[in-house]
């Protein structure tokens, strides 16, 4: 094993160091002595954003697929491994990277070390028909009670697809289409993990009250005999132009509880100074109940009943400031849009007040924070910032160059980015329901055959 150890952060006394196997496996360690719990926390660099077209869902259909069984572990005994073990196992899928990741009690770490070994090596040997048809359906109704049968369930996906073009890497979301899902194949699969689960293709964090030595050894025990791939494509480029130049819009009819404005901005790239001060100035304009949106929609105009604007941070391709308002009775979305459109032009014009940038900032570190503050948090931003921005330490330090951004470039993006001509809005507008139609065509028959 190489040893290659980052200097230690000083950031409230958080430390970490990094380490690489021969086949390419990269190790993040962080101690933690405070509780007697691991963090076990595995990013693969593969997310929606690999896909192509006419196969979308993969990469979470994969994250669904690893929790099917291994070599040495059938159906469903990752789960009861670790819970039995008194850990807690998850997976997520993002368009940058799908992670796995455990909590355990410390004595239990090998546990979780080997089960994730297992999978990345041999995944393979067990992976046949009936499990790629079992989570196949286990995906596809993921996507109905999530997405397709809860109001404002798909606006994600449509807003995606209106601000990204077709054919561009983040034009889909993560949880693919029903046709896409049907149409994988297992070869499909089987390539899909070829290319994208090998070691030098993952970064490894392990976090909490470890023996760093021993730690290793296991590591290496486990995943040292795991053979790399060179084979995986590079993803597409994701750039765009600053600003969309146009205003695209949908509108929805849908049995929704009240009608809804729903936009998404094209915002700066994540891991740059402009993407921080973007993310402080949604934090005025919609973080909460303090900020200026809330403040104008929901107590002074009453005219909605949430309001909230926030930032979805993309290294590959622009990031999305997302607006979200649900109105309040009969208002009409036009009255909200022109609210909404009034704060933002003062607000490119004024800039924050420094309360304001005192705010947002103590709201982004407490955020911050609450992040590295468990040890599972801090797993996955050491992973985070190995993965898409190289360096892991860069974790610790992440809150120095957002209280670093000063009012005056958080003015600058606002002007730049917050503009009508650099949105795709989308407009909820409720439908009544078969009963309630049913009920009003009866009232209708009643009164015609009462004249």
């Amino acid at each position: 094993m190489g040893h290659t150890a980052t200097p230690e952060a000083q950031s409230g006394g958080l430390t970490a160091t990094e380490h690489r196997l021969a086949n390419g496996l990269r190790v993040v360690l962080s101690e933690d002595h405070l509780t007697p719990v691991a963090a076990v926390c595995l990013w693969y660099d593969v997310g929606s954003r690999h896909e192509v077209k006419g196969r979308t869902g993969l990469a979470h259909l994969f994250e669904h697929l690893m929790f099917q069984g291994s070599s040495s572990v059938k159906g469903t005994g990752h789960f009861e491994l670790v819970q039995g073990a008194g850990g807690s196992p998850n997976g997520t899928t993002s368009f940058e990277r799908t992670n796995y990741f455990e909590t355990m009690p410390a004595h239990q770490l090998e546990l979780a070390l080997w089960l994730e070994a297992d999978r990345m090596g041999s995944l393979l040997v067990a992976l046949d028909e009936e499990g790629l048809e079992n989570q196949r359906d286990v995906v596809k109704n993921e996507r109905r009670q999530r997405y397709d049968n809860v109001p404002y369930g798909t606006a994600f996906e449509k807003l995606t697809a209106l601000s990204y073009p077709d054919g561009h890497p983040y034009h889909h979301t993560p949880i693919g289409s029903m046709a896409d899902l049907d149409a994988a194949s297992l070869e499909d699969a089987r390539a899909f993990f070829r290319t994208y689960y090998a070691p030098n293709n993952a970064v490894l964090s392990i976090v909490g009250d470890i023996d760093p030595e021993q730690t290793l050894a296991w590591v290496e025990k486990y995943f040292g005999t795991i053979p790399g791939h060179d084979g995986k494509p590079e993803p597409r480029d994701g750039s765009l132009p600053d600003v969309i130049g146009e205003q695209l819009r949908e509108v929805v009819e849908d049995n929704v509880p009240a009608r809804a404005l729903m936009a998404a901005y094209r915002l700066p790239k994540d891991g740059t100074r402009e993407c921080d001060a973007a993310d402080l100035a949604l934090t005025v304009l919609g973080g909460g109940e303090s900020s200026r949106l809330y403040n104008r929609l929901v107590r002074r105009d009453r005219t909605a009943v949430a309001a909230g604007f926030g930032l979805l941070r993309l290294a590959g391709a622009p990031s999305l400031g997302w607006l979200d308002v649900k109105t309040s009775g009969d208002v009409e979305v036009p009255v909200i849009e022109s609210a909404v459109d009034e704060e933002l032009a003062r607000f490119a014009e004024e800039g924050p007040t420094a309360e304001e940038m005192e705010r947002a900032q103590a709201q982004l570190e407490r955020e911050w924070l609450d992040r590295l503050g468990t040890v599972a948090g801090r797993a996955d931003e050491l992973c985070r910032y190995a993965v898409l921005f190289g360096d892991p330490q860069l974790a610790f330090t992440a809150v120095e160059r957002v209280l670093d951004v000063t009012a005056e470039e958080v003015k600058a993006v606002a002007q730049a980015r917050l503009r009508p001509d650099n949105r795709a809005v989308l407009v909820y507008e409720p439908t009544a329901d078969e009963d309630e139609d049913l009920e009003a065509a009866s009232t209708d028959e009643n009164e015609e055959s009462a004249q």
